[in-house]
């Protein structure tokens, strides 16, 4: 039997497919992607987004009555909840699997190693609340979440971390986004917290597929250190090749206590690109929300 019949069997035979049955039974999903508008915290290494309407309603009119608008569009692709690509980070002149960096950008762009190769994911994802394990609402400025610290969300949840898990890190962070004071989510001065070299050796030592979290570095910052440093990335990206999501929104998701969930995430197929915008989405069993049709 061939690749295509074998596909089309099961309509065939009346069959309904678990995943589009347990859909139609209600889920829940829960938005991890952060709004983008202008102005928003980034890191100052990339262009800032901006948007404009180069055509807006009335400014040109059909026969009929009908008008339309239209954007124009100006961000860095490391801007918002966004995820990196292998291309990213390099270190000693090397990318993940040994490739030169140099050469393999000849032509400006990283075929091999672009954000067009990620594959989009539908995975088991598991938020590790660092805070709640230990009893406060925020990591302070500049903490470097531990391993120990990594291990106890586990206990606590009951969600242990499995190979080809994305694993998503709440340091509360994040919290300070849509805050008054830009500067204070940037944290140059004070420092941000997040995992160091330790926890994304742990991390990789659990084989997941991609690592994620509530900051705009993802990893621990020094205070007044900035981007200087960024060990992290070294491990999943260049060492692992393990993909990092950066700008989440895990606030929701954490008030629900939701700790284990499917993670849908599909990156725009920028070939050659070093990074892409997302709107990654954590779904989980919901029977009330369910369509009523069986």
């Amino acid at each position: 039997m061939n690749k295509t019949a074998s596909i089309i069997q099961p309509a065939l035979t009346g069959r309904r497919d678990p995943l589009l049955a347990a859909v139609r039974e209600g889920v829940r999903v829960l938005d991890l992607g952060r709004r983008l508008h202008i102005g928003m915290p980034q890191s100052p290494n990339h262009p800032a987004y901006w948007h404009t309407l180069p055509r807006r309603h009335g400014d040109r009119v059909r026969a009929d009555g009908g008008s339309a608008a239209n954007d124009m569009l100006v961000m860095g692709t490391h801007v918002g909840t966004h995820i990196d690509a292998l291309a990213h980070v390099s270190h000693n002149g090397k990318l993940y699997g040994g490739a030169d960096a140099r050469t393999a950008g000849i032509g400006g762009v990283y075929p091999d190693h672009g954000v067009h190769t990620i594959a989009p994911m539908v995975r088991r994802g598991v938020l590790l609340d660092v805070p709640a394990a230990l009893g406060t609402e925020v990591c302070e400025p500049g903490h470097e979440i531990t391993v120990a610290e990594l291990e106890a969300a586990e206990r606590l949840q009951g969600t242990a971390v499995e190979r080809g898990d994305v694993v998503l890190v709440r340091s509360g962070w994040g919290r300070r986004f849509d805050g008054p004071d830009r500067e204070g989510f940037i944290g140059n001065d004070s420092g941000v917290p997040g995992v160091g070299e330790a926890g994304a050796q742990w991390l990789a030592a659990r084989g997941v597929h991609a690592a994620g979290a509530d900051s705009i570095a993802f990893e621990r910052l020094a205070p007044g250190a900035g981007h200087a440093s960024l060990p992290a990335h070294r491990v999943l990206l260049v060492e692992s090749g393990i993909y990092i999501i950066e700008t989440l929104d895990l606030e929701e998701i954490a008030a629900r206590q939701v700790h284990e969930f499917t993670f849908v995430l599909s990156p725009l197929p920028l070939f050659g690109a070093t990074g892409s915008p997302v709107r990654p989405l954590a779904v989980v069993s919901d029977p009330s929300a369910g369509d009523g049709r069986g």
